[in-house]
């Protein structure tokens, strides 16, 4: 349980850092465009094209982002084996808190009151969730549910993606969501995930979780990418923290056999209301990015011409 929680946790602060940084980096690459006047980087309907979204994606803040998520989604894989996904997604979830606190120094958010109080909901909630949490299921299903996770993967992501682009500057909080899914599928992907202990990899490549995982995974980026391009980096990633943290919990709960402390069971209900609860009040209190104003050293000048 202890190496579980300690795991959880620097997922967390390699998710929230990774977030802030590919913030930076796509306000970065937004303000170059708008520099130039582009009007190439917009969809028809306001939103980032994948032109924009693929600059953005190159920048250093943005890469080095990447990597802390690479190191986040490997952490929070060996999280989500170890402890029940109840509670593993909702700690690796506090990133928004991490989010929160750095985007006050990186990108000069100033959070209100009301923010501040969401995320010391979300805090009190953790040590509710720490506290009730009892043993993980073993993880152990049909293989129709793999193909199961399989269908539904491909079919909200690409729905998603499509819906996010028709809907443009409007799907700031709708893609924080669906991305959240997509990270909620890779921990419901890893749990039941066969030939990995003990590791067989002719198994391991027959199953369709693996590749439920892996396309959950890459449209789960693009799609939180877009959520930092055109929305509120906080309420972006309240978003993802609700959609990454509901339905794993629930599915770990009801299907994969995870379970609370006995006697403890209202304990680990109130804990996940509250810190979804929490993680909504961020993105509803949180101002627009006006109040995000780029503080960062980049008064750096752009070449002219």
């Amino acid at each position: 349980m202890i190496i579980g929680l300690v795991t959880a946790v620097a997922a967390s602060a390699c998710y929230g850092t990774g977030s802030v940084l590919q913030a930076v980096g796509s306000r970065k690459s937004a303000r170059r465009e708008a520099a130039a006047a582009s009007t190439a980087e917009v969809t028809q309907h306001g939103g980032p094209s994948l032109s924009s979204t693929a600059k953005a994606a190159v920048t250093w803040e943005f890469m080095l982002g990447t990597v802390l998520d690479f190191v986040g989604f490997g952490l929070g894989a060996l999280a989500a084996r170890l402890l029940p996904l109840f509670l593993s997604q909702t700690v690796i979830s506090a990133n928004l808190i991490v989010t929160a606190l750095l985007s006050v120094k990186l990108l000069g958010i100033r959070l209100n009151g009301r923010e501040w109080s969401s995320i010391a909901v979300v805090c009190s909630a953790l040590v509710l969730l720490a506290t009730a949490a009892g043993h993980e299921g073993s993880g152990e299903t049909a293989m129709s549910t793999h193909w199961w996770l399989l269908v539904v993967s491909v079919v909200l992501m690409a729905g998603g993606t499509v819906l996010v682009r028709l809907l443009g500057s409007r799907a700031a909080i709708l893609a924080g969501l669906l991305s959240g899914l997509g990270f909620g599928a890779i921990g419901v992907g890893v749990r039941i995930l066969d030939g990995v202990h003990p590791f067989d990899l002719p198994t391991l490549i027959a199953d369709p979780a693996l590749y439920a995982i892996l396309v959950s995974g890459a449209v789960g980026m693009y799609l939180h990418t877009v959520a930092l391009q055109i929305g509120s980096v906080n309420g972006a990633t309240a978003a993802l923290v609700v959609g990454e943290t509901v339905l794993p919990g629930i599915i770990g709960v009801l299907w994969l056999g995870d379970a609370s402390r006995p006697g403890f069971a209202w304990v680990a209900i109130l804990g996940f209301i509250l810190a979804v609860t929490g993680a909504v009040a961020v993105a509803c209190f949180g101002e627009p990015d006006s109040h995000g104003a780029p503080a960062e050293p980049e008064r750096e000048r752009e070449p002219v011409g």
